[in-house]
Formats: structure tokens, sequence, C-alpha cells
């Protein structure tokens, strides 16, 4: 019984060893492909005029809000309990609606979000795209991004495929 277990389990490590002998890697360095893509250039400039032009529009209302607590900080000793409560609910109400903006621009789903998914989204899935199908004609099981895999300490440059993938995309 005992070497009918060994058996088998020396099968299934051969069996396993020679999946992963069979199956081909290679990297890309999607940071290298992106500095080579004008469309990608463009839509980071883009992005990045809607992000100074909203972020302006923030800090303006944050200057509004900062008068206000100044004025409010200067008149406190002549307010009215009444006149204090209303000053101060009108600053909250106006640090309340500074943190909307903030969110509705640069939040999860805000603006910026939406104009990375419109501007970048499409540029990504054309490498994507792009990396499938060299890795399909060339017989590739798995393709690793260099860029983002911090575990890799070294990979011979003639797995590389980046070039394979710009050349693919037209570059």
């Amino acid at each position: 019984m005992k070497k009918t277990l060994f058996l088998i389990g020396i099968f299934m490590a051969m069996a396993v060893g020679s999946t992963y002998a069979q199956q081909r890697y290679a990297l890309i360095d999607m940071e290298y492909i992106l500095k080579r893509i004008p469309a990608y250039e463009s839509a980071n400039k883009q992005l990045e005029s809607f992000s100074n032009q909203w972020q302006r529009e923030v800090d303006k209302e944050v200057e509004t809000v900062d008068a206000m607590y100044k004025k409010y900080q200067a008149d406190l000793a002549f307010l009215a309990g009444n006149e204090k409560t209303k000053r101060e609910n009108e600053i909250v109400a106006k640090e309340n609606a500074i943190q909307e903006l903030r969110n509705k621009y640069f939040g999860p789903k805000g603006e910026l979000f939406k104009k990375q998914e419109e501007l970048i989204k499409p540029i990504q899935d054309d490498i994507y795209e792009a990396v499938k199908a060299v890795s399909t004609e060339s017989g590739y099981t798995i393709v690793v991004d260099r860029a983002s895999a911090t575990s890799i300490i070294f990979a011979s440059p003639s797995i590389d495929i980046s070039d394979q993938v710009l050349s693919r995309l037209g570059y």
C-alpha cells in the first residue's frame, strides 16, 4: 500500500513538473511601453490639466472658508449666542461643501476617475490586446509586467517582449 501511494506521488510530481517545464514565460515593461505611446503622454497632460483646474477650484473654496473663520474669530467677542451659532453652522456647512467638492472631483468615482477611464483605459486595452496577440503567436503561457512585479530580481532581456508589443501597436 505504501509503495503504491509512493508511486502515485512520484507520477503526480512528474506530471506537474512536466507541465511547468512546457510553459513559456515572457516579460513586458509597461512603463517602457507607455512612455513610447504619444497618446498616453497626451492623455496624462489632459488629466493633469483637469486635476489642476479642479484643485484651484477647491483651493478657492478653502480660502473662502478660511476668511469666514478669521472673520468669525475677529468678531467672536461681539457675537451674541444665536449669531455665534449661526456663523459656526455656516463655516461647518462650507467645510462640508468643500469635502463634497473634493469627492466630486477626486473621489473613487469622481470626475478624475471618469476622465482616466475615458482617456487611459482605451490605451491600456489596446496594450492588453497586443500583449495577448504576441503571447498567443509566440506560445507564451504567462506574461509578467516587470514594472509592477517587485519580486523579480533578474530576468533575461531575451524574454522581454515589450518591443514586440510596441511594434504590434504600430510604434
